[in-house]
């Protein structure tokens, strides 16, 4: 178990609406140091249904007492408390999730955003990775999750894809989703998203955007379609971001 610790590594947990996910990561490559476990997310998702899953993941695995454990929630979380929620049971709201977890687990976690997780894997062992300044990470989905890392210091709970432009907010008009629902070519979807990331560029000039998301495979087909000014770059992590950055993050914060 020592040795486990001296390698550099931390567990990461990364809850969704369909699945919870877990493994331990070295955070010295930022790849798995065990298989990924999954567990369906039970259909009544409220907040002790849900920990007691993280339960029964977490100990399919021989984790040290003192391992970093990071869980991403897909909703903000401010000082351990979940402030809205959206893909999971409506009971969730005002949650202390730090609390929930560290009792259920009976051990230190580390709760953050699942965005916000992605993001900062592609900083740390992605695509952003040794890159100074502002970075913005957007992952285009069913809606738009975002995140921002300044100087490799994450800015927690941003909700960048709730931006109104044109009186709609924006991932109402420029989600993978939408693009989907509404049958949009690559082309003129590519429209809707140099409207959103020029509003993006001229509010926060930022050094990078990172493009996530499962559609960010098809990145050639749009990225160069985009017209801005920022450079633009698709992820590397996909499906693993999530995973990584809390883990990391944890590591990072848990640690002294």
């Amino acid at each position: 178990m020592e040795q486990a610790v001296e390698q550099n590594l931390a567990f990461g947990i990364d809850i969704g609406g369909s699945g919870i996910k877990g493994a331990v990561v070295n955070l010295d490559t930022g790849e798995f140091a065990t298989e990924r476990v999954r567990i369906p997310t039970p259909k009544k998702s409220t907040p002790k249904a849900v920990a007691q899953t993280c339960k029964e993941l977490i100990y399919q695995f021989d984790l040290p007492a003192d391992m970093p454990v990071g869980i991403t929630f897909p909703a903000p979380v401010s000082h351990g408390v979940v402030l809205f929620m959206a893909n999971l049971h409506k009971s969730w709201e005002g949650v202390n999730v730090t609390e929930l977890m560290e009792a259920e687990l009976g051990r230190k976690v580390y709760p953050v955003n699942d965005a916000d997780a992605a993001g900062y894997a592609e900083v740390v062992f992605g695509a952003a990775k040794g890159v100074d300044g502002l970075v913005i990470v957007t992952t285009l989905g069913t809606g738009i999750g975002t995140a921002m890392i300044y100087n490799g210091q994450l800015q927690p709970n941003t909700e960048l894809g709730h931006i109104e432009i044109d009186g709609y907010d924006a991932e109402s008009r420029a989600s993978s989703g939408v693009r989907t629902a509404e049958g949009l070519s690559f082309k003129k979807w590519a429209k809707r998203l140099t409207k959103y990331y020029s509003h993006l560029e001229m509010l926060f000039t930022p050094d990078l955007f990172v493009v996530g998301g499962g559609v960010s495979k098809k990145h050639d087909q749009f990225i160069p379609l985009i017209d801005i000014k920022t450079p633009m770059v698709p992820a590397k992590l996909f499906n693993t971001a999530g995973i990584v950055g809390a883990a990391a993050l944890a590591k990072r914060y848990m640690t002294i």
